[in-house]
């Protein structure tokens, strides 16, 4: 008959065994990845297209008529959501904020609606890889909209988000076809839903404003 001291060290050699397992014999399984290659390449590129948006907010003339001033706030909420929900991902995914190489989750160049053309991967380490983007802004255009005033600064703040909202429509559209299910796919779904209702009302907008869409 075992006596209490001699079933004390065979159940502490049982649990110490059990704990040292994983280290002798580890398992066979792993863990799956947070996010993909290509969910982590969307987030990234979509979220350095968001970041564009919120500047094209910042630089609107805080004079325009309150319809406009509205949307452009109703976009900046949800798009810093947005961006603090993505750079969340990323973290846990325990990947950089920044691709080096945007765009290379998303090979096509297919035409698509508006005259818009689904984006290449661009070359890595270029300046200027973010224009690889759909909708992206130029530098240029940036500094017109800080510039402008009144009806001039909304049919321009206009024409820039309708353009991006279409460029990141189609970002969201190929990764809702690329990944099957998850996390990304539903913000994918989320951004098309939102963006595509703000499209509808920015092209009333300038529709009341004698404007067109850009081209």
């Amino acid at each position: 008959m075992l006596t209490a001291a001699t079933a004390s060290v065979i159940l502490m050699l049982l649990v110490l065994g059990a704990a040292l397992r994983p280290l002798v014999l580890p398992e066979s399984g792993s863990t799956p990845p947070i996010l993909t290659t290509t969910e982590i390449g969307f987030v990234q590129d979509m979220t350095v297209h968001h970041q564009q948006a919120l500047i094209m907010v910042q630089r609107l003339d805080s004079a325009v008529d309150p319809t406009i001033r509205r949307l452009a706030e109703q976009i900046d909420h949800t798009q810093h959501v947005e961006i603090g929900t993505m750079l969340g991902w990323l973290r846990l995914a325990d990947a950089a904020p920044v691709s080096t190489h945007p765009m290379a989750w998303m090979h096509t160049t297919e035409p698509v609606a508006h005259g818009h053309r689904k984006a290449v991967s661009a070359n890595p380490g270029t300046a200027d890889a973010a224009a690889s983007m759909p909708g992206m802004a130029s530098t240029a255009e940036l500094d017109a909209l800080a510039a402008a005033r009144g009806l001039e600064a909304e049919i321009l703040f206009l024409q820039l988000m309708m353009r991006h909202h279409e460029g990141g429509i189609v970002m969201a559209q190929a990764i809702d076809e690329l990944v099957e299910s998850g996390p990304v796919k539903q913000i994918a779904r989320s951004m098309i839903h939102a963006q595509s209702q703000e499209v509808g009302l920015m092209g009333i907008l300038l529709m009341q404003r004698g404007a067109e869409p850009m081209q």
